[in-house]
């Protein structure tokens, strides 16, 4: 059943999805034959996303313990935010294999400690600086943890041979509003220089919905919507997974009609991270 994963509500809910999905990437990574295998996360071997979810669970643990002490935290941005994971995770491979995912795991259950203990008012009411995206409530780092969790299991599992692999719906599902907030955050400036376009997302599924996008000036607006016939493009997804895996830019998924110029447009507006 689809819930509002920003809810204090939904906090169960999404952190069964973490531990779901962390259990995912683990079974992969504890089978030593996978270390150096490939994956669809760029040039990265499944040992670098091993690094990468080092760096940024201690990283969220650090921000963490700095909000809790009241330091000010600086955030570098969105833009260099996919040269600087890569810098640190390939540095991880000096680690040996017994160790880095020891490192993880005892950093991951450290992570899941504090995120089971969250209050209703630290889930939404009380903010963390990001490394690169600044201030956020606290609710957007579980939601982190599936993306890194879940869309990496997908890459690992994508490199081993799984090319047509989903993931699974409640994990997509969640990650459906945050979908829309990594679009407006991540909008090309050069790209979306003198664009003034609207059009329609269709997401099918049961967390799903119809969005009505609106690009102008740079700036990435969206709201729902019961009908979107009347905008001149549509993009369409089968189900929550294409939506996200399209969103981080794994697959090129989506049936576009209407107006071929503005659903080139909005297939071009964003930079990856």
């Amino acid at each position: 059943m689809a819930i509002n994963p920003m809810d204090y509500s939904a906090k169960d809910t999404v952190l069964d999805v973490v531990r779901t999905e962390r259990g995912k990437f683990y079974s992969i990574i504890d089978a030593p034959q996978n270390w150096e295998s490939p994956t669809r996360s760029g040039h990265w071997e499944v040992r670098d996303l091993v690094g990468h979810m080092i760096d940024v669970t201690e990283g969220y643990l650090t921000r963490w313990d700095m909000a809790h002490r009241g330091e000010p935290a600086e955030s570098l941005g969105l833009l260099v935010m996919a040269q600087e994971l890569d810098r640190v995770a390939l540095t991880f491979r000096d680690l040996p294999r017994d160790q880095a995912i020891a490192r993880l795991k005892a950093d991951s259950d450290r992570l899941m400690t504090i995120l089971d203990g969250l209050t209703a008012d630290e889930w939404g009411g009380f903010n963390v600086t990001h490394v690169f995206m600044g201030p956020l409530p606290t609710f957007f780092y579980p939601a982190f943890q599936i993306m890194d969790y879940g869309v990496h299991s997908w890459d690992m599992r994508w490199g081993l041979g799984d090319k047509n692999g989903k993931l699974d719906q409640r994990t997509a599902g969640v990650l459906v509003p945050y979908m829309f907030i990594l679009m407006m955050s991540t909008v090309d400036q050069d790209s979306a220089k003198d664009v003034d376009i609207e059009y329609g997302i269709v997401v099918d599924g049961d967390w799903g919905g119809k969005w009505h996008v609106h690009v102008k000036d740079g700036q990435f607006s969206y709201e729902p919507t019961d009908d979107v016939s009347h905008l001149p493009a549509t993009i369409h997804y089968e189900d929550e997974s294409e939506f996200v895996l399209t969103t981080f830019g794994r697959i090129e998924g989506g049936a576009a009609t209407g107006d071929p110029q503005v659903i080139a447009k909005a297939r071009t507006l964003f930079f990856r991270i």
